[in-house]
C-alpha cells in the first residue's frame, strides 16, 4: 500500500497554471494506476485524469482535456498534473488515489490510498 501526500495547490488567476504534485511513500509505486480527483464544496468528488502504470497511456474528463495533463516519475515515486488555462470552475480540493485494476477507470471507488488534498483556487 502505498501513501500519499499532494501538494502545489494555490490561489491563481483565471487562465493561469499551477501544476501539482503527489508524492508516494511505500513500495512498488509503479504496480498502481493512479488517479487525479477533485471535490468543490457541497459537491462529489470527481475524476479528473488517469494514467498507467508505465505512464504510456492516460484518461481525462472532458471538462479538462486539452488543458491538463497527468504524468508520472516511476523512479521518483511522483505523479504530477498539469494545470493550464484554469477557468473558476476548477477551483477544488484535488486528491490523488492509487488503483489496483488492470484498466484505467474513472471510478471513484475504484481509487483508494487518498492523500489529505491541495486545494486550488481560480480567481476570475
Amino acid at each position: 500500500q502505498v501513501q500519499l501526500v499532494e501538494s502545489g495547490g494555490g490561489l491563481v488567476q483565471s487562465g493561469g497554471t499551477l501544476r501539482l504534485s503527489c508524492a508516494a511513500s511505500g513500495r512498488f509505486f509503479n504496480n498502481y494506476i493512479m488517479g487525479w480527483f477533485r471535490q468543490a464544496p457541497g459537491k462529489e468528488r470527481e475524476f479528473v485524469a488517469a494514467i498507467t502504470r508505465s505512464g504510456g497511456s492516460s484518461l481525462y474528463a472532458e471538462s479538462v482535456k486539452g488543458r491538463f495533463t497527468i504524468s508520472r516519475d516511476n523512479a521518483k515515486n511522483m505523479l504530477y498534473l498539469q494545470m493550464n488555462s484554469l477557468k473558476v470552475e476548477d477551483t477544488a480540493v484535488y486528491y490523488c488515489g492509487s488503483s489496483v485494476l488492470g484498466y484505467v477507470s474513472r471510478g471513484r471507488d475504484n481509487y483508494g490510498a487518498w492523500g489529505q488534498g491541495t486545494q486550488v483556487t481560480v480567481s476570475s
